[in-house]
């Protein structure tokens, strides 16, 4: 799939050249690029990591793309099947969409960017017939585990392949990726020429409702392209010929965005004409809401690094997880090994015995903070942090718990 890489002057899905400044993270590494020992010292490529608002379509967006192959090479680490909330928001879409009478046994379901497989292991276990289109090796981990995968980036040539050999899909999903593929005029003509003519693509996306009302700045990284509210995904599924007839609120990633297009026109649910009008009112599009919620994160900045040094002059410092967003939270802030000892991760993460990207702080298996039982636990993953820290306490750790957005506190519970 064609591409642009480097400076967006245009914005990404309605090539409007008013584009406002709103953030600015700095420059930084990709996340997912964690690092050997050797690798400590050697020079680490950084970007710039900043955020603009087109002014016309209301897209919040990168103003800075990275090549695809840099941010999802073959060896990308992350795998669905690890986070056991994405399992249960996958069987969940599932049922909703059957419940709906979207989808029937012997259908065929299409997931774009679908990992190791475990949105479409749910779909298959119900009797639909399933593809993924995934780029990485976990394309082979999924493959293995029978779910059919092609390992190959959505372009064209991919596309007639499919149709050829599979046919037109009924569902096609694309859930936590929508954002980050580039050349989105590109990818909807695409994802379009799967569809099958009454077929319904669904898409969930980082919403930028909890992104701002939440401080989750930590979601801004290289490999998400686009934040998407409804205002903007209105326009950008109405320009590829398609409708966004429905959309809810899901809790996935620390809140997203669900939404259902088909081709053609239809009308819109009353759900989602009301959460379009909340957006109204929160004032979501405008450039003066988003200056303050970059206000807010600069100010957030100062409160946590104040909070971390006042525990580590008190005791040690180590960190439960290592999700690609804690390495956005950690550089901004400049949190380093100096401050965190270690992230522990789940046995089986390909993250362990290597080093987060730009801060260097080892991962290593968790199992370490239950045995050395470090004074304070840092929740990277403080979306979910109160199930962490139930998870952390029924295990036997007995220090204090650091939960660090959207107001930075140490939990003693």
């Amino acid at each position: 799939m064609p591409s642009h890489t480097g400076e967006v002057t245009k914005c990404q899905i309605c090539s409007s050249g008013k584009l406002e400044p709103i953030l600015s993270l700095g420059h930084q590494p990709v996340v997912q690029e964690y690092l050997t020992s050797r690798g400590l010292h050697a020079p680490e490529a950084t970007y710039p990591l900043h955020l603009c608002l087109c002014t016309k379509c209301g897209l919040l967006q990168l103003d800075y793309i990275v090549p695809p192959e840099l941010v999802f090479p073959k060896n990308y680490p992350y795998r669905t099947g690890l986070t056991n909330m994405l399992v249960r928001n996958f069987l969940s879409l599932r049922d909703t969409l059957m419940r709906k009478g979207l989808v029937k046994t012997g259908e065929l379901i299409i997931d774009i960017g679908s990992n190791d497989g475990t949105l479409l292991k749910g779909f298959k276990e119900a009797g639909m017939r399933v593809l993924g289109v995934e780029p990485t090796d976990s394309a082979k981990a999924a493959n293995k585990a029978g779910i059919p995968t092609i390992q190959e980036f959505l372009g064209g040539k991919t596309v007639a392949n499919i149709v050829k050999r599979h046919g037109r899909a009924k569902i096609i999903t694309a859930t936590n990726v929508f954002a980050h593929i580039n050349n989105a005029p590109e990818l909807m003509k695409n994802i379009k020429a799967l569809m099958d003519d009454d077929a319904v693509f669904v898409s969930e996306s980082q919403y930028l409702m909890d992104i701002v009302e939440k401080l989750e700045f930590d979601t801004v990284y290289h490999e998400h392209l686009r934040f998407y509210s409804l205002k903007p995904l209105i326009y950008f599924m109405k320009s590829a010929g398609c409708t966004l007839f429905d959309a809810e609120r899901i809790g996935a990633a620390g809140g997203s965005i669900r939404a259902y297009a088909k081709k053609g026109t239809h009308s819109r649910s009353k759900g989602m004409k009301e959460l379009l009008a909340e957006e109204t009112r929160a004032g979501l599009h405008d450039v003066n809401t988003l200056r303050k919620f970059a206000d807010r994160v600069t100010g957030v900045k100062h409160e946590l690094l104040a909070l971390l040094l006042a525990c580590r002059k008190k005791g040690r410092i180590a960190a439960i997880g290592s999700p690609a967003r804690s390495n956005t939270l950690l550089g901004f802030c400049r949190i380093d090994e100096q401050l965190i000892e270690y992230a522990g991760e789940k046995a089986g993460s390909p993250k362990i015995g290597l080093y987060t990207p730009g801060m260097h702080i080892p991962v290593v298996l968790e199992d370490k903070l239950l045995k050395e039982q470090p004074p304070y636990c840092l929740i990277l993953s403080w979306h979910i942090g109160n199930e962490l820290v139930d998870i952390l306490r029924k295990r036997g750790y007995k220090g204090k718990c650091i939960i660090p957005l959207p107001h930075p506190r140490v939990v003693e519970r």
